[in-house]
């Protein structure tokens, strides 16, 4: 009974999280409820205020413990050992992007794009966080263009940083388009185009 008492706050907050994550997902920060994401959690708002100060203080608690582990999971982690970047890219594209489309998540894009659109110019704790982000993510790309170089597999003239930073914006360009235009084949002509250049950049 103990144990299972000291875990009910912990899930308690998972749960506030996961809803939140969610709501702020179909609905945007600034559209969402409090309402909604304490009944799709099942819990209260004394819960939920228990656990975070207010609305920003949970939207800060969503961009580290739930966007930041999941964009690690997806994009940084399979990089970490690569010496081949243009291939293991492509790869991890496809593979996203693939598990996107079947969750009918592509139509509403990236959740730290979102994020990073709709809160960086009016909150400058949220713009740090995301940057945060971001940072880790050019980072794990420009280190797997350096071994790439280092392995033979990537030209010696090319720059792990600059093309880290495009890989990293063409993705919020490419996924920003295809949710505005409702339209999966638009992130395919576009993702055609973009592995021709990570293409131009092999040995």
């Amino acid at each position: 009974m103990r144990a299972t008492a000291a875990r009910a706050p912990e899930s308690t907050r998972r749960q506030i999280l996961s809803a939140a994550f969610d709501e702020f997902y179909k609905n945007g920060f600034q559209g969402s409820s409090l309402n909604h994401i304490v009944d799709q959690a099942g819990t209260t708002k004394g819960a939920l205020f228990h656990h975070f100060k207010g609305k920003n203080d949970l939207g800060y608690a969503v961009v580290r413990e739930v966007i930041d582990p999941q964009l690690k999971e997806q994009w940084i982690d399979p990089l970490t050992h690569s010496t081949d970047p243009v291939t293991d890219l492509k790869r991890i594209f496809r593979r996203n992007w693939r598990e996107e489309i079947d969750a009918r998540a592509l139509l509403q894009g990236c959740p730290l794009n979102n994020l990073a659109q709709e809160m960086a110019p009016l909150d400058e704790r949220f713009r740090k966080a995301l940057e945060k982000i971001y940072a880790a993510w050019r980072e794990s790309v420009a280190a797997a263009f350096a071994r790439g170089i280092k392995a033979g597999k990537v030209r010696k003239d090319v720059s792990p940083q600059r093309v880290a930073a495009f890989v990293v914006a063409a993705h919020a360009g490419m996924i920003g388009t295809a949710k505005n235009a409702q339209d999966e084949a638009l992130l395919k002509q576009t993702s055609q185009a973009f592995f021709g250049y990570l293409d131009s950049l092999k040995a």
